[in-house]
């Protein structure tokens, strides 16, 4: 049995793209998660300053909900959590990318520039097989045997 908590965290890194709301607002926006290893247990999120979510959480952290659904990492997720803004400039420069360049004219120095940090709680997880070698192994074995295909595994996950 797969520890759900570290595949949740190992198989983040290979997603590109997450749904990330407020609780209550009705809405969840599609944002990049970034990991830094250097502060582990948070995911982070690059945003400009005038975007409904930066706004929502200028005030202090407000309690929001990150979605993931990802077939290359085999992560499938709906984890609650806090969502505050980030001053970190070393967790700032750990998750800068390329792409993140490209929505900022000033880079990474640009004053538009917020870091949003997502603090998760609880969740339900569900791990899948990555290797579409193995989901087929799994189908033809299920065939063959009448077993049931090992699809992973799913369960909720405190974090």
């Amino acid at each position: 049995m797969a520890d759900l908590k570290s595949e949740f965290w190992k198989r983040l890194g290979d997603v590109n793209g997450a749904m990330l709301g407020i609780e209550g607002e009705g809405r969840l926006i599609p944002m990049s998660p970034q990991l830094d290893d250097d502060v582990p247990g948070h995911v982070w999120f690059i945003t400009a300053k005038g975007t409904d979510l930066a706004k929502s959480v200028a005030n202090g952290a407000k309690p929001a909900r990150l979605v993931v659904s990802s077939d290359k990492a085999g992560l499938y997720a709906d984890v609650d959590g806090m969502l505050s803004r980030s001053e970190d400039r070393e967790a700032l420069d750990e998750v800068w990318s390329f792409v993140a360049d490209a929505w900022f004219e000033g880079g990474e120095n640009d004053p538009d520039v917020q870091l949003l940090k997502f603090s998760p709680n609880q969740g339900e997880i569900s791990v899948t097989p990555t290797s579409g070698v193995k989901f087929f192994y799994e189908i033809a074995k299920g065939n063959l045997t009448g077993e049931k295909p090992d699809a992973g595994e799913q369960g909720k996950v405190s974090f």
